[in-house]
């Protein structure tokens, strides 16, 4: 009976040593059949025609699904409206001549729109304009000041662009000669909405 009882114990212990090399062995093919960790490596020539041969995406690094992502660049777009403007330069009437000397109001925003890896764009803004010119009224030449108010506009609008003209106070102008004045002054839309294209199309072009 105790040599039954010695033979089941040996055989026990001799399984549970087999069993625990069994387990220490397959740990250890676990491991040498892992993946070794990742070295960096150099980009070769041909890495770097692969990836440029990619189709491009618009928008962020991030989103290359394209799906949606609106960048905002009122930034830019204020400082180029102005630019712009600034750059018209002087008007001759038949009786007078002035000039877009300031842009006391450049307000809005500008947006870039990224949707399914299509562009658009999207502004809005309001403006006014400081102009300064000088007009013969009988025989006497006159400088004048106002204010060329545009309304709220967007993109795709232009064509309906609006504007304003207010003087500034002057006493010794008689009324039909601020009529003149004013009407000569709105001769500022044609030149204003041709910088106003040229802006809309640079966002595009962004």
């Amino acid at each position: 009976m105790e040599g039954g009882a010695m033979s089941l114990s040996s055989e026990s212990r001799k399984e549970e040593e087999q069993q625990g090399t069994s387990y220490t062995y397959w740990v250890r093919q676990v491991a040498e059949d892992a993946a070794p960790p990742p070295v960096p490596r150099k980009l070769s020539p041909q890495d770097i025609l692969s990836a440029q041969s990619q189709p491009s995406t618009l928008g962020s690094l991030w989103n290359r699904a394209g799906t949606w992502e609106e960048k905002n660049v009122n930034k830019w777009a204020t400082d180029r409206i102005k630019e712009l403007l600034l750059s018209v330069g002087t008007l001759e009437f038949s009786g007078g001549k002035a000039e877009i000397s300031d842009v006391f109001k450049c307000v809005g925003d500008a947006f870039l729109v990224t949707v399914r890896n299509k562009k658009r764009v999207s502004y809005t803004y309001e403006l006014t304009l400081k102009v300064k010119g000088e007009w013969i009224f009988g025989e006497e030449k006159n400088t004048v000041e106002g204010q060329i108010d545009i309304p709220e506009f967007s993109f795709g609008e232009l064509d309906d662009l609006q504007m304003e003209v207010r003087l500034s106070e002057e006493k010794d102008i008689l009324r039909q000669d601020k009529l003149r004045v004013s009407k000569d002054l709105k001769l500022f839309l044609q030149p204003v909405r041709e910088k106003l294209l040229q802006f809309e199309q640079e966002l595009k072009d962004i």
